[in-house]
Formats: C-alpha cells, sequence, structure tokens
C-alpha cells in the first residue's frame, strides 16, 4: 500500500501550482498595492473585499475570517480534500509524478488518488457518450438537439452525449479500463439493482456538470421517450465529488465572461444555457436539479467580485447597470413565477441588483431562439426587469385590485416584500410605487410596509431561535480569530514601523537581507507578538536562508527568477514551521498584508527607509535609558563620564539615521 507523498514532490506541487491560478478559478482577483491581490472571500460571507492574495510568497490570508495558507491549503479548505488528495488534485492539474514512500508506521489507510480516481471516470464516461452519440441508437437523441437549433459542433463544445439502453454498456467500459464496481457506483456512474448495478443513465441523453475548474464531476440526463414510467430528468446522486448544492451547469465556460462582464445569467435547463450561449449571451448558468440557493450565490458573488457598493443596480444611460448585475430568467408559467418568488430570498445576499427577465409569451431563451433567432435571446436579457418589481406584481396578479378586500390584501402579501428591501431609499421608492399601483394612499402603505418590517435589527435566526451575527460563520465551525489588528486601525507609530518591518522581512526577503535586517535582535521589536514572529523568522534562519534556497535551486538550473520565487514560498512555509499556531497566523497575515509602498521603482528605498527608521527606534529608546541613567548618576561617578560618552555617540547615530531618512 502506498505511504506519504514524498516531500521533495509536495514543494514541486507547492512550486508548479500558482496561487494567483488556483484562487482564481473560484475568486475575481484584483491588484491591491505591488505584488498582492485581493478578492472576496470564499471562505466565510463578506461585502467588502479582505481576502489577500500574495503570489511572490504563495501564500493567502483573509484578514476576515483568518483563514490562511498556502495554494496546497486552499484546495483543501474549498474542495474539502485531506491533504494528500489536495496535492494529488495540484499534482494532475500540473502534470507532475508522484512518488509514495513505502511501509512504516505512518502509511496512508486510504488509496491514494481516491478524488483523481472518480474524476478521471467522469473523464472516461463522458469520452464513452459523446462516442455513443453518433450511433444508429442515438439517432432519436440527435432529432431532439438538432429540433432544438444545436448542430454537431454546439453539441461537441458542451460535450453533450447520449447513453446506451444496455444495462451495463458503461460499466464493462469502466471495468476495462481498471475501475472496480464500487468505485463506479461511488462514482454515481450506476445504481444498485436486485440483480447487482446497472448504468445509471440508459437511453438518455447526457449533458457532462463540470466544477468551477473544468472537471466533469457529474451528469445531467434526459429522457427521451416521453411514454415512459420514469424522471423526465435525473441527475448524478450526492458523491464525494458532486454536490449539486455547490454546481452551476455551463459555469466553467461563463467564468471568465462572467468575471469580465460583472454579468451572470441564471436560465433554468441545459438546453437554456446551451441556446444563450450560442446566442451570444455567455454568462448563462443553470442549477443543476435543484433550487437556486445560498451556496449558489457565495460561488456568483465571488466571481463578480460582489463588494458593497451604494451605487450598485443603478441602471445608465447605456442600460447598463452601475457594478454587477444579476439575471434570472424564468417561464412565464405559474411554476416559473414561483421560481422567481424563491430568487427574491436570495436577492438580499447580493450586493449587485438582480433582475428578471420573462419573454412576453413565456417562452424560455431555448424555445425562444428557435422560434425567433439569436438576437430575441439577447433582447430578453436586455429587457430585464428588476426583480423587486416583478415579485411585487406577481403577487399582486394573484389578487382582485378592482375591490377593496383584494387591495387589502395585496398590500398584505406585497408590504412584506418592500418591508425586507435593505437599501432605505430603495424602500421608500417602492412604497410609493406600491400605493400607485393598488391605487391607495401613500401614507398607509408606508405604514403597512413599517408594520410588516419589525424584526429583531441586527443577527439572522438559527435553528432553535438563537442570533448568528452577520458575518460570521455558517458552518457550524469556529473560524481562526486575527492575531493582529487590521492595520488601519494601528494609530501608535513605533507599533506601525514594526509591523511593516515585519511584512517587509518576510515578503521581500531579500531586500530585507540587503537592509541587514538579520542583524537586528529581538529587543528591537517592542511589541509582543511581534518579538515573537521576528524570533519565529531568526529561528528559520532569516533572510540569509532565502538567500541560500535561491543559490541552490540556481545552482540546479532554474531560472533566477524562478528561484526567487520557489525560494520566497518555501522561506515562509519555514518560518510557520518554526512557529506555534497563534505566531504562525501572524506570520501568514503579515506575509499577505499589502505594503503601504506600491511603486516598484520605490521598493527598494521604501524598504531602506523602514529598516533605518526601526533602528532609530531602538536607538531612541536606548538614548531614553542612558539619559534616565545620567540622571541618577553623580557627576563624580566614574560611570558618568563612560555613559555621557555611550550618549553622544548615539545621538550622532540617530542624526545619521535622519539624514538616511530624508
Amino acid at each position: 500500500m502506498a505511504g506519504l507523498i514524498r516531500k521533495d514532490d509536495i514543494e514541486a506541487v507547492r512550486n508548479a501550482a500558482r496561487i494567483e491560478d488556483v484562487v482564481g478559478d473560484h475568486v475575481t482577483l484584483k491588484p491591491a498595492g505591488i505584488g498582492s491581490l485581493k478578492g472576496l472571500c470564499p471562505f466565510h460571507d463578506e461585502r467588502t473585499p479582505s481576502f489577500n492574495v500574495r503570489p511572490a510568497v504563495g501564500m493567502f490570508h483573509c484578514f476576515g475570517c483568518g483563514e490562511s495558507g498556502d495554494v496546497i491549503s486552499f484546495v483543501q479548505k474549498i474542495d474539502h480534500l485531506p491533504f494528500a488528495e489536495a496535492v494529488e488534485a495540484l499534482a494532475a492539474k500540473t502534470g507532475i509524478t508522484l512518488h509514495y514512500e513505502e511501509g512504516g508506521a505512518r502509511v496512508r489507510t486510504e488509496e491514494p488518488g481516491r478524488r483523481g480516481r472518480l474524476v478521471d471516470a467522469h473523464r472516461i464516461a463522458e469520452e464513452f457518450y459523446q462516442s455513443q452519440l453518433t450511433t444508429p441508437q442515438a439517432a432519436k437523441g440527435r432529432e431532439f438537439l438538432a429540433g432544438r437549433g444545436f448542430t454537431q459542433a454546439m453539441c461537441a463544445h458542451f460535450g453533450v452525449g447520449y447513453a446506451p439502453r444496455s444495462w451495463d454498456a458503461l460499466i464493462r467500459h469502466l471495468r476495462s479500463r481498471g475501475y472496480t464496481d464500487q468505485e463506479i457506483q461511488t462514482a454515481g456512474l450506476a445504481s444498485q439493482g436486485a440483480r447487482g448495478i446497472y448504468d445509471r443513465f440508459r437511453g438518455r441523453l447526457v449533458w457532462p456538470i463540470r466544477d468551477i475548474t473544468g472537471a466533469t464531476v457529474g451528469f445531467g440526463a434526459r429522457r427521451l421517450d416521453d411514454g415512459e414510467d420514469s424522471p423526465k430528468y435525473l441527475n448524478t446522486p450526492e458523491t464525494p465529488i458532486y454536490k449539486k448544492s455547490q454546481l452551476l451547469y455551463g459555469l466553467d465556460l461563463a467564468k471568465k465572461a462572467i468575471t469580465q462582464g460583472h454579468r451572470v445569467v441564471i436560465v433554468e435547463g441545459y438546453t437554456d444555457v446551451m441556446a444563450a450561449h450560442v446566442a451570444g449571451v455567455d454568462c448563462a448558468v443553470a442549477t443543476c436539479g435543484t433550487a437556486f440557493g445560498p451556496e449558489h450565490v457565495k460561488i456568483i458573488r465571488r466571481l463578480l467580485g460582489d463588494s458593497a457598493d451604494p451605487a450598485a443596480g443603478v441602471v445608465l444611460a447605456s442600460g447598463r447597470a452601475h457594478g454587477s448585475e444579476v439575471v434570472f430568467t424564468f417561464d412565464g408559467d405559474s411554476a416559473g413565477r414561483k421560481a422567481a418568488l424563491r430568487a427574491y430570498g436570495e436577492d438580499q445576499n447580493f450586493a449587485a441588483q438582480t433582475f428578471v427577465a420573462v419573454a412576453p409569451g413565456g417562452q424560455d431563451p431555448c424555445e425562444l431562439r428557435l422560434s425567433q433567432g439569436d438576437q430575441a435571446v439577447v433582447d430578453l436579457v436586455r429587457s430585464r426587469t428588476p426583480l423587486f418589481e416583478f415579485a411585487i406584481r406577481s403577487v399582486l396578479s394573484g389578487v382582485d385590485l378592482r375591490s377593496a378586500e383584494g387591495r387589502v390584501a395585496g398590500l398584505r402579501s406585497s408590504a412584506r416584500i418592500v418591508a425586507h428591501i435593505k437599501d432605505r431609499a430603495l424602500r421608500r421608492e417602492y412604497a410609493r410605487q406600491l400605493a400607485g399601483w393598488l391605487g391607495m394612499d401613500e401614507g398607509t402603505v408606508r405604514r403597512a410596509v413599517l408594520s410588516s418590517g419589525r424584526r429583531p435589527a441586527s443577527g439572522r435566526r438559527q435553528e432553535g431561535g438563537q442570533r448568528r451575527p452577520n458575518g460570521g460563520a455558517q458552518d457550524g465551525q469556529e473560524r481562526p480569530v486575527p492575531v493582529l489588528a487590521p492595520r488601519a486601525t494601528v494609530r501608535d507609530p513605533v507599533e506601525r514601523v514594526e509591523r511593516e518591518a515585519l511584512g517587509i522581512y518576510l515578503q521581500l526577503p531579500g531586500l530585507a537581507g540587503s537592509a541587514q535586517m538579520d542583524e537586528l535582535p529581538s529587543q528591537t521589536f517592542t511589541v509582543p507578538v511581534h518579538r515573537r514572529v521576528h524570533e519565529a523568522i531568526r529561528a528559520a534562519g532569516g533572510a540569509a536562508s532565502y538567500d541560500k534556497r535561491v543559490a541552490e535551486l540556481s545552482a540546479n538550473g532554474v531560472p533566477l527568477e524562478k528561484a526567487e520565487e520557489a525560494a520566497a514560498g518555501w522561506y515562509v512555509e519555514r518560518v510557520i514551521e518554526n512557529a506555534d499556531d497563534v505566531v504562525g497566523r501572524a506570520v501568514a497575515q503579515l506575509a499577505v498584508e499589502t505594503l503601504p509602498e506600491s511603486r516598484p521603482d520605490r521598493v527598494e528605498r521604501y524598504v531602506w527607509g523602514i529598516a533605518v527608521s526601526l533602528i532609530r527606534q531602538g536607538i531612541t529608546r536606548q538614548i531614553g535609558d542612558l539619559r534616565s541613567r545620567l540622571q541618577r548618576t553623580p557627576p563624580d561617578d566614574p560611570q558618568y563620564s563612560a555613559l555621557f560618552s555611550r550618549l553622544i555617540e548615539l545621538e550622532e547615530q540617530r542624526r545619521a539615521c535622519d539624514a538616511q531618512i530624508e
């Protein structure tokens, strides 16, 4: 049985997998100072970006919830994987072959690469299904797709395939590729019957469902014979790699458009996603057999960079909304309206404005494209209606506004919707509009809205009636508490210089070494946690260890730029290894904290300035101590002259520091 992954291979994976690329698959990152990137944290819900990535040192840190680590720990946290499987996933992505130690007490008890094998099984299944789409047996499936306006090339782009009606065609194919029946069933590709396992998707068109990185983790399938007594749509069940509440069909293809265009269009089915993309709305996605929920919101918000903005949603003269847009499309039937009202509940989790787009004839995007062409789909999105307005009008459409009873019923139902609008100005405006739609006095409507909105001022109710603070952990787990306060709150100039010096020491070890920071004694740092971080850096060998690592890598033929990058990550990891948990979290925080100087041509001068300022602070403390001792020492004391000479010497050193700072 395979044991632990070799340490050299782990380091190779860590160097090859660029953290900004891996994190960027899940979070929209924007520049935040020299060598630093920032986005919305994927581990807790937030409105203002506090998640920082420092590619040069290969680290991330969230200043909101305290989560931090390197590229491997990010994959562990985001995909809920053990360490070894996270390494294996990154190795597969970067093309690195792993080697395992044999025997010993530290042998793994689980099969290595379990997730990798399940993902690979889906890749093989996808290829198998695609190959079957061209067979005579799949004629009805091809007719279905052609009847909805999709060419063979379009189907190939989305990976559409066909599952034969055979009892075990896919099972036999996977067995021939070395997969066990247990693995096939665990992957959700087969179901258990009275006579053993059988292909889950038989006689159906299948669409591969991919995660945000593009790896196929499940399938959605549609029945072709409407006379059959089976579900019209069938999806992969929950598996170790398939969580329907965390997946959106088409996101792998739409991700770039969502990030660049700051718009996402949410449709209801696989063919709707295909139709939208073919028509030019390439930011369309769909849920996978479940309602649009909180986990989907988190995914979309991170890609949109959906940070708090008081002007978000304001429609400009161009027709686009300021900031980001979330557009829901629904069928015009009652089920579609119910879906829209469910979506209204999730609107409050977006900073961006949300809209609803419903075709006049109640057609879905696929039907609309088929009957009116590509431009009709584009126009549908362009004709969107604010979700609040749609939700209110949907409620009012169910009552008779010609009668007093109907208007009162409409007021009671719609007032609850208006009351839950978080933006106060927008809430007032909708209350005014609601009065007009109902034909009632505005004051009466405002009072009804106010009455409906009376609820606890802060926090949300959990099960059992307990409150959960806004922005807190939502998974029942404690978040790491940041060791250091936000840098913006630091007012003491001494503390600020110490903190910046440590940031330089960790992020720019080459320049720190040139500035002779290795020569600083621990007493230089007065803040206890700063001193402990400095001691951990010294224990790891300081900036000299970084220089030595660069030299070693360069001697082995690694280009200088790559060697410096690899050594920077290795250096921070080494410091963390020499620290306890508290100091380790402080190190992770300081390693990604944005440095004040963002101009590359001035970084070196900035580093020297901080180093000199730190030395000056130490000299100033020594001067204070000496003056105090001199005041307590009689002039005729033999030590007085020596103390006075030392004071003069330190004053000269301080003046020299002042000259360098200037």
